[in-house]
Protein backbone atom coordinates (compact mmCIF):
# COMPACT_ATOMS: atom_id res chain seq x y z
CA UNK A 1 0.00 0.00 0.00
CA UNK A 2 1.56 3.42 -1.08
CA UNK A 3 1.94 5.47 1.97
CA UNK A 4 1.86 9.50 2.26
CA UNK A 5 5.19 10.08 0.63
CA UNK A 6 4.11 7.69 -2.26
CA UNK A 7 1.01 10.09 -3.32
CA UNK A 8 2.74 13.55 -2.87
CA UNK A 9 5.37 12.05 -5.85
CA UNK A 10 2.07 10.83 -7.93
CA UNK A 11 0.82 14.77 -7.25
CA UNK A 12 4.09 16.26 -8.68
CA UNK A 13 4.44 13.76 -11.84
CA UNK A 14 0.70 14.86 -12.95
CA UNK A 15 1.14 18.46 -12.20
CA UNK A 16 1.51 19.36 -16.19
CA UNK A 17 -2.32 18.35 -16.41
CA UNK A 18 -3.56 20.29 -13.93
CA UNK A 19 -5.87 23.26 -16.08
CA UNK A 20 -6.25 20.94 -19.06
CA UNK A 21 -9.16 19.51 -20.34
CA UNK A 22 -10.40 16.05 -20.10
CA UNK A 23 -11.08 14.70 -23.24
CA UNK A 24 -12.17 11.30 -22.86
CA UNK A 25 -12.59 8.78 -20.01
CA UNK A 26 -12.19 4.86 -19.93
CA UNK A 27 -12.52 1.97 -17.37
CA UNK A 28 -14.07 -0.17 -15.33
CA UNK A 29 -14.65 2.41 -12.34
CA UNK A 30 -18.58 2.58 -11.14
CA UNK A 31 -18.59 6.06 -11.47
CA UNK A 32 -20.62 8.38 -14.03
CA UNK A 33 -17.59 8.64 -16.42
CA UNK A 34 -19.60 10.73 -19.21
CA UNK A 35 -19.56 13.64 -16.31
CA UNK A 36 -15.19 13.76 -16.70
CA UNK A 37 -15.30 14.78 -19.66
CA UNK A 38 -14.69 18.01 -21.23
CA UNK A 39 -14.06 19.02 -17.03
CA UNK A 40 -10.67 20.97 -16.79
CA UNK A 41 -8.79 19.55 -13.72
CA UNK A 42 -9.02 22.24 -11.18
CA UNK A 43 -6.22 20.78 -8.68
CA UNK A 44 -4.35 17.13 -7.62
CA UNK A 45 -4.41 16.97 -4.09
CA UNK A 46 -3.31 14.53 -1.95
CA UNK A 47 -4.78 13.84 1.65
CA UNK A 48 -2.19 11.24 3.27
CA UNK A 49 -3.26 7.74 1.15
CA UNK A 50 -5.81 9.39 -0.57
CA UNK A 51 -4.90 10.98 -4.28
CA UNK A 52 -7.71 13.44 -5.31
CA UNK A 53 -8.99 15.26 -8.71
CA UNK A 54 -10.67 18.13 -8.08
CA UNK A 55 -12.72 19.22 -10.65
CA UNK A 56 -15.58 21.92 -10.94
CA UNK A 57 -18.49 20.70 -7.74
CA UNK A 58 -17.10 17.75 -7.42
CA UNK A 59 -13.42 15.42 -6.09
CA UNK A 60 -12.26 12.20 -7.75
CA UNK A 61 -10.83 10.46 -4.52
CA UNK A 62 -8.30 7.43 -5.24
CA UNK A 63 -7.28 5.02 -2.72
CA UNK A 64 -4.50 2.30 -4.12
CA UNK A 65 -5.40 -0.07 -1.24
CA UNK A 66 -2.69 -2.95 -1.56
CA UNK A 67 -1.84 -3.45 -4.96
CA UNK A 68 -2.94 -0.40 -6.68
CA UNK A 69 -0.68 1.73 -9.30
CA UNK A 70 -0.27 4.00 -11.92
CA UNK A 71 1.24 5.12 -15.69
CA UNK A 72 1.90 7.78 -16.69
CA UNK A 73 1.66 8.38 -20.60
CA UNK A 74 1.84 4.15 -20.91
CA UNK A 75 -0.41 1.39 -20.00
CA UNK A 76 -0.28 -2.04 -18.92
CA UNK A 77 -1.84 -4.94 -20.83
CA UNK A 78 -4.40 -5.15 -18.22
CA UNK A 79 -7.54 -3.04 -18.24
CA UNK A 80 -6.91 0.20 -16.15
CA UNK A 81 -9.38 0.75 -13.40
CA UNK A 82 -9.47 4.52 -14.95
CA UNK A 83 -7.99 6.33 -17.37
CA UNK A 84 -8.54 9.95 -18.10
CA UNK A 85 -7.37 11.09 -21.91
CA UNK A 86 -5.59 15.07 -22.14
CA UNK A 87 -4.69 16.25 -25.58
CA UNK A 88 -0.87 16.32 -24.07
CA UNK A 89 -1.43 12.78 -22.77
CA UNK A 90 -2.78 10.82 -20.02
CA UNK A 91 -3.34 9.17 -16.62
CA UNK A 92 -4.02 5.37 -15.98
CA UNK A 93 -4.81 3.80 -12.22
CA UNK A 94 -5.05 0.33 -11.45
CA UNK A 95 -6.30 -1.97 -8.68
CA UNK A 96 -7.54 0.83 -6.76
CA UNK A 97 -10.96 1.73 -5.22
CA UNK A 98 -12.71 5.32 -6.90
CA UNK A 99 -15.08 7.38 -5.69
CA UNK A 100 -16.71 10.43 -6.12
CA UNK A 101 -17.10 13.24 -3.49
CA UNK A 102 -19.37 15.43 -4.10
CA UNK A 103 -18.89 19.43 -3.35
CA UNK A 104 -16.29 21.16 -1.93
CA UNK A 105 -13.24 19.46 -1.30
CA UNK A 106 -12.93 20.86 1.71
CA UNK A 107 -15.89 19.42 3.56
CA UNK A 108 -14.46 16.27 3.41
CA UNK A 109 -11.23 16.43 4.52
CA UNK A 110 -9.32 17.72 7.62
CA UNK A 111 -5.98 19.20 6.11
CA UNK A 112 -4.37 19.50 9.65
CA UNK A 113 -4.43 15.42 10.32
CA UNK A 114 -1.79 15.14 7.29
CA UNK A 115 1.58 15.10 8.23
CA UNK A 116 2.59 16.21 4.82
CA UNK A 117 0.51 19.34 4.28
CA UNK A 118 1.58 22.65 5.46
CA UNK A 119 -1.75 22.91 7.41
CA UNK A 120 -0.11 19.87 9.56
CA UNK A 121 -1.25 20.42 13.43
CA UNK A 122 1.18 18.50 15.96
CA UNK A 123 -0.74 19.39 19.06
CA UNK A 124 -4.14 18.27 17.42
CA UNK A 125 -2.53 14.76 17.09
CA UNK A 126 -1.42 15.25 20.48
CA UNK A 127 -5.01 16.11 21.81
CA UNK A 128 -6.65 12.76 19.56
CA UNK A 129 -3.68 10.57 21.30
CA UNK A 130 -5.20 10.93 24.32
CA UNK A 131 -8.45 10.09 23.80
CA UNK A 132 -6.97 6.53 23.46
CA UNK A 133 -4.88 5.54 26.03
CA UNK A 134 -5.22 2.05 25.77
CA UNK A 135 -4.36 1.62 22.18
CA UNK A 136 -1.03 0.01 21.12
CA UNK A 137 1.09 3.15 19.61
CA UNK A 138 1.61 0.29 16.82
CA UNK A 139 -2.21 0.88 15.89
CA UNK A 140 -2.34 4.73 17.30
CA UNK A 141 0.75 5.74 14.32
CA UNK A 142 -2.12 4.39 11.15
CA UNK A 143 -4.90 6.00 12.63
CA UNK A 144 -5.50 8.35 9.44
CA UNK A 145 -7.18 10.73 11.44
CA UNK A 146 -4.43 11.42 13.63
CA UNK A 147 -1.68 10.56 11.27
CA UNK A 148 -2.34 10.58 7.34
CA UNK A 149 -0.47 9.36 5.34
CA UNK A 150 1.68 6.98 7.87
CA UNK A 151 2.01 3.90 7.04
CA UNK A 152 3.83 0.29 8.17
CA UNK A 153 6.96 1.36 7.02
CA UNK A 154 6.82 5.14 8.76
CA UNK A 155 5.26 3.33 11.53
CA UNK A 156 8.09 0.96 11.96
CA UNK A 157 10.95 3.50 11.48
CA UNK A 158 9.65 6.16 13.64
CA UNK A 159 9.33 3.84 16.83
CA UNK A 160 12.81 2.25 16.13
CA UNK A 161 14.45 6.41 15.84
CA UNK A 162 12.76 7.27 19.05
CA UNK A 163 13.48 4.11 20.83
CA UNK A 164 9.54 2.69 21.67
CA UNK A 165 8.47 -1.06 21.80
CA UNK A 166 5.30 -0.79 18.99
CA UNK A 167 3.23 -2.46 21.48
CA UNK A 168 3.53 0.29 24.49
CA UNK A 169 -0.16 1.86 25.14
CA UNK A 170 -1.12 5.76 24.26
CA UNK A 171 -1.75 6.27 27.64
CA UNK A 172 1.79 5.33 29.62
CA UNK A 173 4.30 6.87 27.20
CA UNK A 174 5.38 10.32 28.87
CA UNK A 175 4.00 13.50 27.03
CA UNK A 176 7.74 13.99 26.33
CA UNK A 177 8.34 10.94 24.53
CA UNK A 178 5.12 11.57 23.04
CA UNK A 179 5.90 14.45 21.81
CA UNK A 180 9.33 13.05 20.16
CA UNK A 181 7.30 10.42 18.67
CA UNK A 182 4.90 12.48 16.59
CA UNK A 183 7.59 14.93 15.17
CA UNK A 184 9.69 11.94 14.55
CA UNK A 185 6.38 11.11 12.41
CA UNK A 186 6.57 14.22 9.94
CA UNK A 187 9.98 14.41 10.01
CA UNK A 188 10.83 10.58 8.53
CA UNK A 189 7.38 10.88 6.20
CA UNK A 190 9.42 14.12 4.56
CA UNK A 191 12.85 11.87 4.60
CA UNK A 192 11.27 8.80 3.34
CA UNK A 193 9.47 11.65 0.48
CA UNK A 194 13.47 12.35 -0.33
CA UNK A 195 14.92 9.04 -0.52
CA UNK A 196 12.08 7.26 -2.54
CA UNK A 197 12.61 10.02 -5.05
CA UNK A 198 16.80 9.04 -5.64
CA UNK A 199 15.10 5.65 -5.33
CA UNK A 200 16.75 4.53 -2.09
CA UNK A 201 14.68 4.38 0.58
CA UNK A 202 15.48 0.99 1.38
CA UNK A 203 19.17 1.77 2.10
CA UNK A 204 17.99 4.01 4.79
CA UNK A 205 15.69 1.75 6.90
CA UNK A 206 17.12 0.72 10.12
CA UNK A 207 14.15 -1.39 11.46
CA UNK A 208 11.93 -2.40 8.98
CA UNK A 209 12.20 -6.32 7.61
CA UNK A 210 15.88 -6.08 9.12
CA UNK A 211 17.27 -9.04 11.01
CA UNK A 212 19.64 -7.22 13.08
CA UNK A 213 19.77 -3.99 15.52
CA UNK A 214 22.67 -1.70 14.43
CA UNK A 215 22.35 -0.27 17.96
CA UNK A 216 22.66 -3.37 20.32
CA UNK A 217 23.42 -6.50 17.63
CA UNK A 218 20.90 -8.45 18.88
CA UNK A 219 17.91 -10.30 17.01
CA UNK A 220 15.52 -7.87 15.09
CA UNK A 221 11.87 -9.19 16.12
CA UNK A 222 9.17 -9.40 13.50
CA UNK A 223 5.83 -9.81 14.78
CA UNK A 224 2.34 -9.08 13.91
CA UNK A 225 0.97 -6.29 16.39
CA UNK A 226 -1.62 -4.49 17.61
CA UNK A 227 -5.58 -4.72 16.45
CA UNK A 228 -4.39 -4.18 13.02
CA UNK A 229 -2.01 -7.07 13.17
CA UNK A 230 0.36 -5.11 10.98
CA UNK A 231 3.95 -6.18 10.46
CA UNK A 232 6.49 -4.69 13.68
CA UNK A 233 10.40 -5.00 13.52
CA UNK A 234 11.66 -3.83 16.52
CA UNK A 235 14.58 -4.74 19.29
CA UNK A 236 13.51 -5.60 22.71
CA UNK A 237 16.90 -4.35 23.98
CA UNK A 238 16.63 -1.04 23.32
CA UNK A 239 13.05 0.01 22.39
CA UNK A 240 11.48 1.11 25.49
CA UNK A 241 7.84 -1.09 26.36
CA UNK A 242 5.53 1.25 28.13
CA UNK A 243 2.76 -1.25 29.76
Amino acid sequence: MPEGPSIVILKELVAPFAGKEIIAVEGDAKIDQERLENQAVKSFESWGKHFLISLEGFTIRIHFLLFGSYLINERKASKPKLSLFFKEGEINFYACAIKVLEGDINSHYDWSGDVMNEKWDSKKAKKKLKEIPNKMICDALLEQEIFSGVGNIIKNEVLYRVRVHPKSLVGKIPSRKMTEIIEEAQKYSFDFLNWKKKNELKKHWLAHTKKTCLRCNLPIIKEYTGVKKRRSFYCENCQKFYE
